[in-house]
């Protein structure tokens, strides 16, 4: 392996074990300080011990870059292959029935790696395609994309899905959904994408019934094809509590009106939680079961959530990523 290699690969296990997006960051920015030296410079600054006078090399991706150019591996990358892996559980099948993930994010808003970075990831996990997922602009805070940068997107994608063929990158948007229940981004945009999955993201505490009704007001849009992360809660750390609504009102609007409910796969989500998915379950809705990834390492995390869809009776002609790419589009066409 080489070092620039394996700090990358490092970055990626990181990212798959949700360590601080600092710690991935540097390894990262290591490796692409490594990438951009000659083996002849690597060598030379190998040999006069000068690797930690370049931006981006401190100690500890110092002495793994010696590591790796002295022995073709590194302790530090074994131990994280060893202990940072994904077990695959009661869901096992079902993760195998998976074709692709439908809830993903990039540099664009809020993500932490390039759209072709994120894409060739999940090729070489077996996906046959992603769906670019990126926020909406009111969402600030995670650098939401205006018209005009997603209409940019749209043009690098089509570029993209040229060379990467025969995976695809399915366009998309996490649409916020507003206090009324309307979509934060033009109608005539949204007919113009793959896949649309709309979210809660502000005011969370909403009163049951407004919240009900907002809820059911995005369902009902015939633009939107999933629910995502329905309850908004966080279950790590300080945590953050499930916005409250009517369950039964709301899966209800879901299987009447074809929107798939999101099992949203990431750790700290884990959302709807299953007292609600099997609500979900009974009512007859179809599932996305997504990692909501915002960096390659967590492409890996759809276990998580295919564990609990199966606990729920959840089987996988009810999971709309199921579908190959071309039946995902009809059914969001349908």
């Amino acid at each position: 392996m080489e070092p620039a290699a394996a700090l990358e690969r490092i970055g990626y296990l990181l990212d798959r074990a949700r360590e601080k997006s600092y710690r991935v960051r540097a390894y990262q920015r290591a490796a692409e300080t490594i990438k951009a030296l000659t083996p002849e410079e690597l060598a030379d600054r190998i040999r006069a011990g000068t690797l930690e006078e370049l931006e981006g090399i401190g100690p500890k991706t110092a002495s793994i870059v010696v590591e790796v150019a002295t022995t073709g591996t590194t302790e530090y990358l074994t131990k994280l292959e060893e202990t940072t892996g994904v077990a695959l559980g009661a869901g096992d099948e079902l993760v195998k029935a998976l074709r692709g993930d439908c809830h993903t994010h990039s540099t664009w808003s809020d993500g932490g790696a390039e759209i072709d970075v994120m894409a060739k990831a999940a090729k070489a996990l077996g996906h046959e395609y992603i769906v670019l997922t990126d926020h909406s602009p009111r969402l600030t805070i995670a650098n939401g994309l205006s018209r005009e940068r997603l209409e940019q997107q749209l043009e690098l994608v089509a570029a993209l899905n040229l060379e990467l063929a025969p995976f695809r990158i399915l366009t998309g948007i996490e649409v916020d959904i507003n206090l009324d229940g309307t979509l934060d981004q033009d109608d005539d945009i949204l007919e113009r994408l793959d896949v649309v999955v709309a979210s809660v993201h502000s005011k969370l505490r909403m009163e049951k019934r407004e919240m009900t009704r907002r809820m059911v007001t995005a369902i009902a849009n015939p633009h939107v094809d999933i629910l995502g992360h329905c309850t908004g809660r966080i279950v790590v750390g300080r945590g953050r509590p499930e916005s409250e609504f009517d369950e039964e009102v709301v899966f209800h609007a879901c299987e009447q009106f074809g929107t798939a409910v999101e099992i949203n796969s990431r750790p700290e989500r884990l959302d709807p939680p299953k007292r609600l998915l099997q609500v979900a379950v009974d009512l007859g809705c179809s599932f996305a079961i997504d990692t909501d990834a915002h960096a390659p390492g967590q492409l890996e995390w759809q276990p998580y959530g295919a564990d609990r869809a199966v606990q729920c009776g959840v089987t996988a002609d009810r999971v709309v990523n199921s579908m190959g790419a071309d039946d995902l589009l009809a059914w969001c066409a349908s």
